[in-house]
C-alpha cells in the first residue's frame, strides 16, 4: 500500500466525487487532497511517490468522472486560492470562479468580460483555453504560477503553456495556483452592461438551469463552441448534431438537450457510463451523416468500473 504524505490540508481516502461535479456522476477518488496553501501543496507533491498519478480538479463543470472513480490523488484547491486582485495585471487564484474574476476586473475598470459566462475557475480556464465571444484565455493570460509534480514552484509564461484550441499543454501533474491576466482598461459601467447582456444571451440559448457540463463537443475547424454570431464559418457542432436528428435524443438518464443539442444532460439519474455512451453514439451518428468526427470537449477521466 502506498504511504501517503501527511499534509496540513485535508487528505481523504475514497472520497466521493459525484457531488463535486456539475453532472453529479462518477465514482470516488482514491485520495482527495485539499491543500491549506501553496507551501502545503508543494511539500505534499514533493513527498508523494512519483508513480502516483495526480489530477487537478476545479469545480467539475467540464468533467465526466467515470463510475469506477479516479486513481491516484485528485487535488482540489479551495480557500486560499480563490482571491482576485489588480496589480497592473489582474491576478486570480486558480480556484477563483471565472464569473467572479470577470466581475472583480470590471469593478476595477479592467476588461475580462469574456470570462463572465464561462462556468469554471481561472485554473480551469487556462487548462482548457476557455473562451467566449471571440476571446480565449490564450489571448489574455500573461503567465501562471504553478507547483510542478516534483513539488518545485514555477512561473510559466504564455508561450510555455502550449495553448491550442480548447486545450493547453501544461507539464504533466502540474497544479496551477495563480493566473496573471493582461486585461485592457475599460469603463466599469460599460463592462457591467456588456456582461449583463452576455448572461441574457446565454440564458436564452443554453440550458443553464439543467444538469450539464457545458458544451460537449468541440466545433470542427476550431470555431467557438457556443456558436456566437460573427464566427467566420457556419460549421458548428450543435448544427451537426441537430442535422443528425439527435436534438433531445436520450439513452437511459442521459439526453442531448432539446434547447441546445451540444449540451449533454443528466436529466434522469444518469450514470457516467450512460452519459459517455450517449456521447459516443452522437459522435458515430454525426460521422455517418456528415463525415465529421466530433471531438470531446468535456474531459472524461477515471476507471469504467471500481477495482475489486
Amino acid at each position: 500500500m502506498t504511504r501517503m504524505p501527511t499534509p496540513r490540508g485535508r487528505l481523504a481516502e475514497g472520497r466521493a466525487l459525484a457531488d463535486l461535479t456539475w453532472l453529479r456522476v462518477g465514482g470516488p477518488a482514491d485520495w482527495l487532497f485539499q491543500p491549506a496553501d501553496e507551501a502545503d501543496l508543494a511539500a505534499f507533491l514533493k513527498d508523494l511517490p512519483p508513480d502516483v498519478p495526480v489530477f487537478p480538479m476545479g469545480v467539475g463543470s467540464n468533467l465526466i468522472v467515470r463510475d469506477g472513480g479516479i486513481p491516484g490523488v485528485v487535488i482540489r484547491l479551495g480557500r486560499g486560492f480563490n482571491a482576485t486582485r489588480v496589480e497592473g495585471d489582474v491576478i486570480a487564484g486558480a480556484a477563483a470562479l471565472d464569473m467572479r474574476v470577470a466581475t472583480a476586473a470590471a469593478d476595477a475598470g479592467r476588461d475580462l468580460t469574456f470570462l463572465r459566462t464561462i462556468p469554471g475557475t481561472a485554473g480551469g480556464a487556462v487548462a482548457m483555453n476557455a473562451g467566449c465571444y471571440g476571446t480565449y484565455a490564450a489571448d489574455r493570460v500573461r503567465h501562471v504560477r504553478a507547483v510542478l509534480r516534483d513539488g518545485t514552484l514555477a512561473t510559466i509564461p504564455n508561450d510555455g503553456i502550449g495553448f491550442a484550441y480548447r486545450s493547453s499543454a501544461l507539464p504533466e501533474g502540474a497544479v496551477v495556483t495563480e493566473v496573471a491576466f493582461d486585461a485592457p482598461e475599460g469603463d466599469p459601467d460599460l463592462l457591467r452592461a456588456r456582461m449583463k447582456d452576455q448572461l441574457a444571451r446565454r440564458d436564452e440559448t443554453q440550458p443553464t438551469k439543467d444538469r450539464t457540463a457545458g458544451s460537449t463537443f468541440r466545433n470542427p475547424a476550431g470555431y467557438s463552441s457556443t456558436g456566437e454570431a460573427g464566427d467566420p464559418m457556419d460549421l458548428k457542432a450543435w448544427k451537426l448534431i441537430d442535422g443528425a436528428g439527435l436534438r433531445g435524443h436520450a439513452m437511459g438518464g442521459a439526453r442531448m438537450s432539446p434547447k441546445h443539442p451540444n449540451f449533454l444532460e443528466n436529466f434522469d439519474g444518469a450514470t457516467a457510463t450512460e452519459l459517455e455512451a450517449l456521447g459516443e453514439h452522437v459522435r458515430k451518428r454525426v460521422a455517418d451523416t456528415s463525415g465529421h468526427l466530433l471531438e470531446w470537449e468535456v474531459i472524461r477521466i477515471g476507471r469504467e468500473t471500481r477495482p475489486d
